[in-house]
């Protein structure tokens, strides 16, 4: 089920967006393709990144993946209990799997990602290419 209060990146993090910040994470599609998620690379509290730019990485028994920032801003918070359990992001990606919020540089930047119908229909379309 993808959540459609969420929007979505085509590198599979989804932000959920309050106005003036963003959580970030990884959608159920990313950690199910991981597997078993190992450990968790976080952004440092304070750095600047623009909508793209990699802020951290996930290594799972499978492969190392990066995670990207779909939006640009400050990173205010990072999920430290990822440090110690990160298979949080298997267990609740959407929850208690968060990995990052960002004080928004230009809050409409959300408004420009995939809503969950168009990321399901993304999803899809990768199936088939």
């Amino acid at each position: 089920m993808i959540p459609s209060d969420l929007r979505y990146h085509t590198e599979h993090e989804w932000v959920r967006s309050d106005g003036k910040q963003a959580t970030i994470g990884i959608s159920h599609f990313a950690q199910d393709a991981l597997g078993d998620i190992v450990f968790v690379d976080l952004p440092k509290i304070g750095t600047t990144v623009k909508s793209g730019q990699q802020i951290g990485e996930v290594e799972s028994t499978k492969t190392t993946s990066t995670i990207y920032t779909p939006v640009s801003g400050t990173i205010v918070s990072v999920n430290t209990d990822l440090k110690d359990h990160p298979e949080l992001m298997n267990s609740d990606p959407y929850g208690k799997g968060w990995v990052t919020v960002i004080e928004l540089a230009e809050p409409t930047e959300v408004e420009r990602l995939m809503t969950a119908s168009q990321y399901e229909a993304f999803l899809a379309s990768q199936k088939t290419a």
